[in-house]
């Protein structure tokens, strides 16, 4: 019988998908607001669509909430990797699902210097970039907690070493 472990969570960044980088987007998000204040207080445009000027401030307005809440740690954690006792748990992110992988499921863990692939007993695989997890104190606790869970559930574990550097 395995014995309970405490649960361990490893804060991971989020994931870098978009092609316009964090500080990009929240550069071009103030430009909309500043745009759109200068043309409300210049006052162009009044006798036509000027209410058009306070919607696309309100939209502009949300997408730098949405970036933020999107990149930052805003409202706690949003992207991780727990170790709870007999599952693996990922959450990518605050407007991704939660992803568990319990124990008995899982048929190897593969651990690559740069890559953690979860292959499970239905043949399917997960794939986690390790680039996310930041900083190598972190990166060496992440690796640390996989042996340790491998070992606790006799879960085959292949480790590939890094590439000598030339």
């Amino acid at each position: 019988m395995p014995r309970a472990t405490k649960t361990t969570r490893i804060r991971l960044r989020p994931a870098d998908t978009s092609k316009v980088p964090f500080w990009g987007q929240l550069l071009i998000g103030f430009l909309w607001i500043a745009y759109t204040v200068f043309l409300i207080a210049s006052g162009q445009g009044e006798q036509d669509y000027h209410f058009l000027h306070y919607v696309f401030l309100v939209f502009s307005l949300v997408y730098i909430g949405y970036v933020l809440v999107h990149n930052a740690p805003i409202f706690g954690t949003q992207s991780y990797l727990e170790f709870t006792p007999g599952y693996i748990v990922h959450k990518g992110g605050l407007f991704r699902p939660k992803q568990v992988f319990a124990a008995e499921e899982i048929e190897a863990i593969d651990l690559a210097p740069m890559q953690l692939r979860i292959r499970l007993r239905s043949n399917d695989l997960y794939t986690l970039n390790l680039r996310e997890v930041k900083g190598p104190k972190r990166r060496e606790n992440f690796r640390n907690e996989i042996r340790q869970f491998a070992a606790q559930y006799n879960i085959l574990l292949r480790e590939t070493a890094p590439a000598p550097r030339i």
